[in-house]
């Protein structure tokens, strides 16, 4: 049997009475009954309207409290409740905590300011340090030889050209195409170098090298050693022969830092040791020399004039001694920069015949062992047992004034054990007194043996 289901809806409104700004919300309540069918009994039908008709009475109760207690989805929110006192009024700042925030905001303007000029003054000593740097890569790189050969120019004297061998030379220089000039030469007959500065560096002109090279005929030497001898045996005055002595030696005294060297072409490189040819006995016959004769004016022109003579074949022979000294002069200022060492021993990097030092002083026990076998007779085995016992050379000094008598101070060392090669020895007393006079000798030139 089905029962068909009959809602009823009861609205429960409390608005009346009160005002429209004050609404109450309405709850529909709903309540369900049931409807017998046809072919019900009319009896139960009845009683079974009665309960539905008390229940309904209990749930519309049951409606009204809880529309009473529980808000719904239609309640207007309360409104805040006013206080009774008014709010207070907003205190109004003095003169001097105005001009306290604005002093405030201006020390931090200026703060602000200062950083960014300090910043700014770091950039600016960043940028000339790296540009500093940059330059010093740039002259570093313009002193290697390879740079600088191209600095420098060959300047050969016109008298020369007037030989038939000084072709040669002029070839060599213009196939390895390094710059030569013609240009006249205090000193005749002779070739110097000058070289070309950076244009950083302030100079009127081109640097002179001090390498000159004198280059002579055999007749003009034989000039040169009579004039020499008149001077050392004081036959004359040094310009009674006119030689290239005489101009030689004004170029001397004008410049001491010059330095030549005399180049003797169209003899025998031996000659002045007793291998002359027919000519040149015929010459030195007519003068009068002897082989003791010329000895002694090469000494007298080494010593001094600092000048020396070499004796060459050809101007094939000159043209080598040249390209020599062209290429000796570009490695120069490399060597020169690269030399300024104070302390060679302490040099950065590998180096052959020293030990390097570090910031924190490790490597001085390999210094201290290399400065003791720089002494005679001292094997590496010795100093590293000298340096273990004495690990300093202020140890040593310390043991030394611990000690009263001399004989003492001298024999300290000896007896000392060195293992070598399985073998054993003791460090005797020469070197153990060597030790100790190379430490505290006060003659620097004493003989330590």
């Amino acid at each position: 049997m089905s029962v068909l289901k009959r809602a009823k809806t009861w609205e429960i409104s409390e608005s009346e009475g009160e005002s429209d700004a004050e609404h109450k919300p309405s709850i529909k309540c709903i309540s369900f009954i049931d409807q017998d069918d046809d072919n019900n009994e009319t009896a139960t039908a009845n009683s079974r309207t009665d309960n539905l008709e008390q229940d309904n009475k209990d749930y519309n109760t049951d409606c009204k409290s809880t529309a009473k207690t529980e808000p719904s989805d239609t309640l207007v929110a309360p409104r805040p409740a006013r206080s009774g006192t008014a709010s207070p009024a907003r205190k109004r700042r003095t003169k001097e905590e105005i001009e306290a925030d604005r002093q405030s905001i201006e020390e931090r303007k200026e703060a602000r300011e200062k950083l960014k000029r300090v910043r700014a003054k770091e950039k600016e000593e960043r940028r000339e340090d790296q540009q500093k740097r940059k330059e010093a890569a740039e002259r570093l790189k313009s002193l290697r030889p390879e740079n600088c050969l191209k600095c420098l120019t060959v300047c050969i004297d016109p008298a020369l050209l007037q030989d038939d061998g000084s072709d040669v030379l002029l070839g060599t220089l213009s196939a390895v195409e390094w710059r030569s000039s013609i240009e006249t030469q205090q000193l005749p007959h002779s070739i110097t170098w000058t070289r070309d500065l950076p244009p950083e560096e302030d100079s009127s002109g081109p640097l002179e090298e001090e390498q000159v090279l004198l280059v002579l005929g055999l007749t003009d030497f034989m000039g040169m050693v009579v004039s020499v001898k008149q001077t050392l045996h004081g036959d004359g005055e040094e310009s009674a022969v006119e030689s290239f002595f005489k101009l030689l030696s004004e170029c001397l005294n004008r410049d001491a830092k010059m330095v030549v060297t005399v180049l003797v072409t169209g003899s025998n490189a031996n000659s002045w040791t007793g291998t002359w040819d027919v000519h040149e006995l015929s010459q030195r016959s007519q003068l009068g020399m002897e082989d003791l004769d010329i000895e002694e004016v090469l000494v007298f022109l080494q010593l001094y004039r600092n000048v020396t003579v070499v004796f060459l074949d050809s101007w094939q022979d000159v043209t080598v001694h040249v390209c020599a000294v062209t290429k000796a002069l570009s490695k120069r200022p490399y060597k020169l920069l690269t030399e300024r060492c104070e302390l060679p021993f302490c040099v950065d990097g590998s180096w052959a015949s020293g030990a390097r030092v570090e910031q924190d002083g490790v490597g001085l026990g390999e210094v201290w062992s290399r400065q003791i076998t720089q002494l005679n007779r001292v094997s590496p085995a010795v100093a590293s047992t000298l340096t273990t016992a004495y690990p300093s050379p202020q140890i040593l000094l310390q043991a030394y004034s611990s000690l009263e008598s001399e004989e003492e101070k001298r024999g300290l060392l000896a007896g000392l054990l060195v293992k070598t090669g399985g073998k054993e020895r003791r460090i005797g007393p020469e070197i153990s007194a060597r030790v100790y006079r190379s430490l505290t000798a006060q003659n620097p030139q004493l003989v330590l043996d």
